[in-house]
């Protein structure tokens, strides 16, 4: 899969527009110097030569540097990708919480007035994009007498743990609130799926009390589907943590990927996408790992 997204990333890239010789030299450039540039640089040899030369610096761990003023790619990542990494985190933990609450609950009042609310809830975050979600809370609760958060920008890090997390919560809110509303739904049906089992009834019948069965046996049951669509929805936090850095002015990788789509540095969009893609990759792998917590009888299969 990262190979495969190397080579979609290298090839997409090549037939964007703008010249990359001209990007690195400027415009009064000689074309004898654009020239001598392509040729140092390998832009004219063919395309499958120049990918592999590429994959061979990413195996050796060079990512290559940006346009003048040249500086390692490598750099700039580990500068970006923890305030990515962070909003990300943030985002997932509001997620799992505002999912598990209300899906709990609609599934254990199921077809009361509170499981219509949730459903009601969950249909419209779902219809909301997350960047326009972002530009409303910033008009609800960062500007005039609201002015609850910051409307953009990463705290200072003298400002502690709180002002880390009043530049994050509105962002992070932003990322969370969509993905939940999915959530929402999948956890109250595999919730409502496992009450409805037999063993459940025979638990209540033979005395254990109702909370108990829910929390030890039931909820555990039930989080194997939902741990399951978490994992596919981290790709959607990645991708979604990149636009939402962009209006909350968060200097993650989304600000380097508009860095470099804007000044045609093809090596700073690649090390960027193929990190968030392997972070994608990785992550699954984990979530894939938590199984064996959840339910031990997958370790016998």
């Amino acid at each position: 899969m990262i190979l495969g997204v190397t080579l979609l990333v290298f090839v997409v890239l090549q037939f964007a527009p703008g010249d990359r010789a001209v990007a690195a030299l400027g415009e009064g450039a000689s074309q004898e110097a654009l020239d001598q540039y392509r040729e140092v640089n390998g832009f004219n040899d063919p395309l499958f030569i120049q990918y592999f030369t590429y994959l061979g610096k990413l195996i050796t761990g060079d990512f290559g540097t940006t346009l003048p003023p040249a500086k390692p790619i490598t750099e700039v990542i580990a500068s970006a990708f923890p305030v990515t990494l962070q909003l990300t985190f943030l985002g997932v933990v509001i997620a799992v919480v505002i999912s598990l609450v209300f899906g709990v609950l609609a599934a254990l009042y199921r077809d009361t007035w509170v499981d219509q609310a949730i459903r009601v809830f969950s249909v419209a975050a779902i219809a909301t994009p997350s960047f326009w979600l972002g530009i409303l809370l910033i008009q609800w609760f960062a500007l005039g007498d609201n002015s609850w958060f910051p409307s953009g920008g990463l705290a200072d890090p003298d400002d502690g743990f709180m002002g880390w997390l009043s530049s994050m919560t509105l962002p992070a809110l932003a990322l969370a609130i969509p993905v939940s509303a999915s959530l929402i739904r999948v956890v109250r049906t595999s919730m409502v799926e496992e009450l409805d089992r037999d063993y459940v009834r025979t638990a209540i019948g033979n005395g254990v009390p109702y909370t108990t069965v829910v929390s030890k046996n039931v909820l555990r049951n039930a989080l194997v589907t939902p741990v399951t669509v978490l994992g596919l929805r981290i790709g959607y936090l990645l991708g979604g943590a990149v636009v939402i850095e962009m209006i909350f002015s968060l200097p993650g990788m989304g600000q380097q990927i508009l860095n470099g789509i804007t000044s045609v540095d093809t090596n700073l969009v690649q090390g960027v996408v193929l990190v968030i893609a392997v972070t994608f990759v990785l992550v699954n792998i984990l979530v894939d790992l938590l199984y064996l917590l959840i339910n031990p009888r997958i370790r016998t299969v």
